[in-house]
């Protein structure tokens, strides 16, 4: 036995481990670096944010599923509202805190250590600017998907167990961090450059990206704080994307690994089980849409047809996602004309400001169809249907702009869903077997519950219970 022990001994010694100078290197990572650049962190949350809003994942990103753009043929617990198997809530929050806000807040932090002589003051700003539009987007997006959340005291190393922000007073604040990053902005200076991946380093578009993040959170606020959704809204003026032109768009490219993650999800992965809704391309073909086959494949007797939501569906019997949808360069939209559009007509009937609400309506309905590609020859056909003209479409003028909006949000998942729980409009059947009443907030992480707990306790009580059928504040009717 004692010969074993020396001989381990020896070997030990021979290897470098018995030495206590070699022994602390074994904590570090050669291949992790120690001080990552501010462009490097913008631009990787910049992807992380766009992938987060595009992808198809059921493990967090259902919202086309709960809009009812898509359904599903082979596991449909997420369209039946069973958002805890996967547990989808969860994934969807430390998406946004771990893979967009930690790297965003790191890169302000590091922005002002950068040599003046080569990124000078003015840049900087821009810099800090257009790092904190992103974060506001991101916390908008949380907000308004939870409720409370932890955001003063976010982000904190420091402090585990964050205190959850009033979701109003969050609103309230992003709103009031857009005016200033606005105002920081000098469109004479450069940011980021080549190093940002959505704008090219247009820092003119990050101020209107910013005046259209504004609108939009000033007409979710229409319902629950009307004086300030409209001083929020007239201060916007004109400043908000005004064109197809100005759309905010993330470019994929064609090749991996930064491809589209739609393609990534449903073509290379080779899934099928996402096909057309029933309630969706039955409206769009009685409405003889021009965009249908550009949302949609054609199902299997040539046409166009959706699946029961809920169901067991036949995969090879419907239509499927379009080719241009899957592509692997096809770009992410996160604010465009035809939102910023419907938003003002919204405006408009609303009394917050002047217009005509059916000229922003056409505007909205227009823009969408040509970024789908049909004529403006079939625009116009399309927009002059008594079914379709805001003068005679049925409903009041939230039912109107809530299902031609639907439409215009096809890709966009979570904006379709959140507009038809501020507007509801169109009024979506239930699917097959729910298991709750429909969603119109994810629940809070199991991981709240069991390590945040008090603070989990308070913030679901502050909202009225932590259940998917609990309304946030801007959702009063």
């Amino acid at each position: 036995m004692k010969k074993i022990h020396l001989l381990l001994i020896v070997v030990l010694g021979l290897s470098g481990y018995g030495c206590n100078k070699d022994f602390d290197t074994l904590n570090n990572d050669p291949k992790k670096p120690e001080n990552v650049k501010p462009d490097f962190l913008f631009a990787g949350a910049e992807r992380q944010l766009s992938d987060i809003m595009t992808n198809s994942n059921v493990n967090s990103n259902i919202f086309r599923l709960l809009s009812q753009q898509w359904t599903e043929t082979t596991y449909f617990d997420e369209t039946n509202f069973d958002l805890n198997t996967r547990q989808i809530p969860q994934n969807f929050w430390n998406s946004w805190y771990i893979d967009v806000l930690k790297p965003l807040s790191d890169c302000k932090t590091k922005i002002p250590t950068q040599d003046k002589t080569f990124v000078p003051d003015a840049v900087q700003k821009n810099q800090t600017a257009c790092t904190d539009i992103l974060m506001v987007y991101a916390y908008s997006i949380l907000a308004s998907t939870y409720g409370d959340i932890p955001y003063s005291k976010a982000l904190d190393i420091n402090n585990v167990y964050p205190e959850y922000d009033k979701q109003a007073a969050v609103f309230a604040d992003l709103i009031k961090r857009l005016d200033k990053n606005i105002a920081d902005l000098d469109v004479k200076s450069e940011a980021f450059g080549g190093n940002d991946l959505l704008m090219r380093g247009d820092v003119a578009a990050w101020k209107t990206f910013a005046y259209s993040l504004k609108l939009r959170l000033g007409m979710m606020l229409a319902d629950a704080d009307p004086a300030l959704a409209k001083e929020t809204v007239v201060s916007v003026g004109t400043n908000a994307v005004s064109s197809a032109a100005e759309n905010i768009a993330f470019q994929y490219l064609s090749a991996p690994p930064n491809t589209n993650p739609i393609w990534v999800d449903l073509i290379q992965s080779n899934r099928k089980d996402f096909i057309a809704t029933d309630t969706l391309v039955n409206l769009m073909t009685a409405l003889k849409d021009p965009r249908v086959p550009a949302f949609f494949t054609n199902d299997a007797k040539g046409g166009y047809s959706g699946g029961k939501v809920g169901a067991g569906n036949n995969y090879a019997a419907f239509s499927k996602p379009g080719s241009r949808i899957t592509s692997q360069g096809f770009e992410a939209l996160l604010m465009d004309y035809s939102e910023v559009s419907f938003l003002l007509a919204e405006a408009v009937e609303r009394g917050f400001i002047s217009g005509n609400a059916g000229d922003y309506y056409n505007a909205g309905v227009r823009s969408s169809l040509l970024y789908w590609g049909a004529s403006s020859a079939a625009a116009d056909a399309y927009i002059a249907q008594p079914s379709v003209a805001y003068a005679t479409a049925a409903g009041d003028w939230k039912q109107k702009i809530g299902t031609q909006k639907w439409l215009a949000l096809y890709n966009r998942g979570w904006e379709a869903w959140t507009e038809i729980r501020r507007l509801d409009a169109p009024k979506l059947n239930l699917p097959d077997d729910p298991v709750s009443g429909f969603p119109v907030r994810y629940t809070y992480p199991t991981q709240e519950k069991n390590l945040n707990a008090a603070n989990y306790a308070r913030a679901a009580a502050s909202i009225g219970g932590d259940k998917v059928e609990t309304k946030l504040f801007w959702d009063k009717f």
